[in-house]
């Protein structure tokens, strides 16, 4: 666990993010006024199609790489220190990555929803995921007013009322949705939300410790899905990424921390 923590650790990101939050809500940007924002970027044609670009690399047999950005994780601490979003994503855009995921949270992992717009406004064409602790539905609007492709919903961090929500709120916006998982029993659930992507994520978010087989556990018990699984942290090397695929299928890969600790050569984009 990490010292950040006293115990379940996504317990207390989620707790954290409701306190933040809540001014916001109360005090900040309306959900109309972020409408208008969101009205007059889809009238410039800045959003992108995060769930259709990874589906069509699917249907024709390709690999997918969703490229995360953070300048820091509760588990692993500073791993960029000179962190700049904009220098980031262009190495990963001429890497050809498929999608962005930015990391938004400001308190564990020192990211901010501006980097989204930052990017966008470096004229860099590939969706971006909005990577965060959604809780609310105002951080959806949030999030598409900032240019955001795509959100995500934690099944382990709310209830299931709330995840609910969340995704039919979501898709009104028409963002793209990744439901992560981490037990077969979520991902029993998630298969009811039918317009949304699945991510297995290797890394308990309660006790922040990652195991691979998770992914192979879940791919098992979801054999007879057929919509696209994205295999989600731990992944350090091409061969560990293509040992996964050999074993499940899965072709698509959310992947962050390896990928920013070697830039410059990272044999991972290779699979491309």
């Amino acid at each position: 666990m990490d010292e950040f923590f006293t115990g379940n650790a996504l317990k207390e990101i989620i707790d954290n993010k409701i306190h933040r939050l809540a001014p916001l809500i109360k005090l900040g940007v309306s959900i109309e006024e972020l409408k208008e924002r969101i009205s007059k970027k889809e009238e410039k044609k800045l959003f992108l199609n995060f769930k259709k670009k990874i589906e069509n690399n699917i249907n024709n047999n390709k690999f997918s790489i969703i490229a995360e950005m953070k300048k820091k994780s509760p588990s692993a601490g500073i791993i960029v220190a000179n962190y700049n979003p904009q220098k980031i994503a262009k190495i990963y855009n001429d890497n050809k990555a498929t999608c962005l995921s930015v990391l938004t949270d400001k308190d564990y992992f020192s990211g901010y929803i501006s980097h989204i717009k930052d990017i966008k406004e470096e004229g860099i064409k590939l969706p971006i995921l909005c990577k965060d602790f959604f809780v609310h539905k105002w951080q959806l609007y949030a999030a598409k007013s900032f240019g955001a492709d795509a959100i995500l919903i934690i099944l382990a961090g709310i209830e299931e009322t709330l995840a609910n929500e969340l995704y039919e709120e979501a898709l009104k916006l028409n963002l793209s949705v990744i439901i992560e998982v981490h037990t077969i029993e979520e991902a029993e659930y998630a298969l009811s939300f039918k317009d949304a992507l699945i991510g297995i994520n290797n890394r308990n978010l309660k006790t922040l410790k990652t195991d691979i087989h998770t992914t192979y556990e879940i791919n098992n018990a979801l054999r007879n899905y057929s919509g696209p699984l994205i295999c989600e942290s731990g992944i350090n090397s091409k061969e560990m990424l293509l040992e996964i695929e050999r074993k499940t299928k899965i072709k698509t890969f959310l992947i962050g921390e390896s990928l920013l600790k070697n830039l410059d050569k990272n044999s991972i984009f290779s699979v491309l």
